[in-house]
């Protein structure tokens, strides 16, 4: 049996794998959502570390997938836990020493945002619209929920540095939606290939998988038909 251990996205909410976890268990693996104190001032990228591993507690044969953001956070917390895998899903990686905040200049994000919305006829300069970039693909009675559910992301962690030396020598999957309207495709595949050394796999959906494809989630998340790659040190 694995235990996946779910990292979400800026805005740290467990509720944003509430679509996954019971699919997992349903296939008999353990699942559990962490929750990140995304809205304490006082927490940033050490505290979001210390939030996954009390999440998985005494588990064997973790499997840590970041969304987004988590990216920044799950890769911190290889060393306290048996990790088996990371499993990356339209999330950011970072490099040493660059901070969340700096890492959407540092990477093209808005220029390959910009260049995805001219391709599909958005216009590239209208203001950021959740609905748009992040829902469009979700059903609008998850939608919904999620509007009441808004949740509050402090700066403190993008003012900080990234803090390892390299990415954690564990086996790694990179997958990337084919619908993500914030990191496109492309750009995905370009870091996957670029930061860690490996390819991107795509997935349908958009940027919130979990929310508006989680069986298909689910599945590549499941998918054992070849072990996971290690990132090139």
């Amino acid at each position: 049996m694995t235990a996946f251990v779910l990292v979400p996205g800026a805005g740290g909410q467990a509720w944003y794998w509430h679509r996954v976890v019971p699919l997992l268990r349903g296939l008999g693996h353990d699942a559990v959502a962490v929750e990140l104190p995304a809205a304490d001032d006082t927490a940033g990228l050490a505290q979001y570390a210390d939030a996954i591993v009390a999440a998985a507690g005494d588990r064997d044969d973790v499997v840590l997938v970041a969304q987004s953001m988590g990216g920044m956070s799950a890769p911190l917390a290889c060393d306290r836990l048996p990790v088996s895998a990371i499993v990356l899903v339209n999330a950011m990686i970072p490099v040493p020493g660059e901070t969340p905040g700096d890492y959407w200049a540092n990477t093209g994000q808005d220029a390959a945002r910009r260049a995805l919305d001219v391709r599909e006829g958005r216009g590239p300069d209208a203001e950021f619209d959740l609905l748009v970039h992040f829902f469009h693909d979700v059903p609008a009675d998850v939608t919904a929920e999620a509007m009441r559910h808004e949740p509050a992301q402090s700066g403190t962690p993008f003012g900080e540095p990234w803090p390892l030396d390299a990415w954690p020598d564990v086996p790694t999957r990179v997958l990337s939606g084919r619908e993500d309207r914030l990191f496109p495709l492309e750009y995905q595949t370009r870091l996957a290939r670029e930061r860690l050394g490996l390819p991107a796999e795509p997935i349908p959906g958009g940027h919130l998988g979990a929310l508006s494809r989680p069986d298909d989630l689910v599945a590549h998340l499941t998918a054992r038909a070849g072990a996971p790659a290690r990132p090139r040190s």
